[in-house]
């Protein structure tokens, strides 16, 4: 029997709720909601007593999955590491297909954000990099070619 449903949304903590909101928002995902959680419903689910946190929930313009951003109020958030590289354990990106890879980068660097190393081509099927994004969140920026 399968459990899953439907993939949903992915969640990323980040320090910044605002700056990372306007990052993926100038990548064009859009803002579906924002709000905040606090009480036994997020104590008991994330098992940190007293916790509180602002969230913003992104969608792409298709309608497809989540991306939803939390930042805690309480307690103080905690960092983690300032500049990831994808073979650390854990969420290793976020990607999103764009019309023009080389605009999309181009708009991020305008925005301060850069490349973690170059723009590479797979096959002659996609084109794709790594942008370093707020608080070292690693994007993945891909277009399909042909």
């Amino acid at each position: 029997m399968a459990h899953v449903r439907r993939f949903d949304h992915i969640g990323i903590t980040v320090a910044d709720l605002d700056a990372a909101t306007a990052f993926f928002v100038g990548l064009g995902l859009e803002i579906e909601g924002t709000g905040s959680v606090e009480g036994e419903f997020v104590e008991t689910v994330c098992g940190i007593p007293g916790a509180r946190c602002e969230i913003a929930m992104l969608r792409p313009p298709d309608g497809g999955s989540r991306l939803e951003l939390s930042s805690f109020v309480t307690p103080d958030h905690v960092p983690g590491s300032p500049a990831p590289m994808a073979n650390e354990i854990g969420l290793r990106n976020v990607s999103f297909e764009v019309v023009d890879l080389d605009a999309a980068v181009a708009a991020v660097a305008a925005d301060g954000y850069g490349l973690v190393a170059g723009i590479g081509e797979y096959e002659h099927s996609v084109r794709m990099a790594y942008v370093r994004g707020p608080e070292g969140i690693i994007v993945s920026l891909f277009e399909q070619l042909g």
